[in-house]
């Protein structure tokens, strides 16, 4: 999933400081899930600002709502009316949100309440981990399941580097080796023998060469359907 948490209160209250109607919208996706911007954490967020701009003395209308994903046009075409009586929009969603939201909504400024963090998982209640690099090539079948560009720090192919100690990463004492999590998968998997392959230099035309990504599946893909 995409993992986010709030920005600031103080720099969330920079932007939106020359509005008197606000929309925060949750999404009730993946920031539900980390807990960073679903309906909860939409809720908070609208009352903090409330009662921190009335101690400013400024009056500020604040609307809530919580769509189920920002991602996607039928969620964000809710919204259609509610929009048309705010000056601007605070979204809660990922970076994919936000920009699909000022996609749809281009006559409203939309700002982000959230700084997208990376694709995860929890390792442990309250903790989220990166665990995929979305290289656009994935290699995870050679690796025993375990993404070698996102939980090796320096997403090396061919085994560790001279920093790895004790099963830990030079960079921060507290990360595993991704590497020694390969070696460990790969073990209790019995393919060892697979490290012995000398992996060529990673092609990354397939990530973020050439621009934007696009998917495009001619046996799903219908008519453009117009907003």
């Amino acid at each position: 999933m995409i993992v986010a948490e709030q920005k600031p209160i103080a720099q969330i209250r920079a932007m939106i400081a020359d509005y008197k109607k606000i929309l925060v919208v949750g999404c009730g996706t993946c920031v539900t899930v980390c807990m960073a911007g679903g309906e909860k954490e939409t809720g908070i967020l609208a009352s903090c600002l409330r009662m921190a701009l009335r101690l400013d003395g400024k009056e500020i209308e604040i609307t809530e709502a919580c769509i189920q994903r920002q991602c996607e046009w039928e969620f964000i075409k809710e919204l259609k009316d509610t929009v048309l009586e705010v000056e601007a929009i605070l979204s809660m969603g990922c970076g994919v949100g936000v920009q699909a939201m000022a996609q749809f909504f281009e006559k409203t400024p939309v700002y982000p309440a959230l700084n997208t963090k990376f694709i995860g998982l929890p390792d442990q209640h309250g903790v989220w981990l990166e665990t995929c690099g979305a290289c656009g090539d994935c290699g995870l079948h050679k690796f025993g399941g375990i993404c070698s560009i996102a939980r090796c720090s320096k997403s090396l192919l061919n085994g560790p580097c001279g920093g790895s100690n004790n099963g830990k990463c030079e960079v921060d004492p507290e990360t595993p080796c991704g590497w020694q999590l390969i070696y460990d998968r790969l073990k209790i998997l019995g393919k060892l023998e697979s490290l012995a392959e000398i992996k060529p230099p990673k092609d990354w035309s397939f990530a973020r060469d050439g621009g934007p990504r696009k998917i495009i599946r001619e046996d799903v893909a219908l008519v453009k359907e117009e907003r």
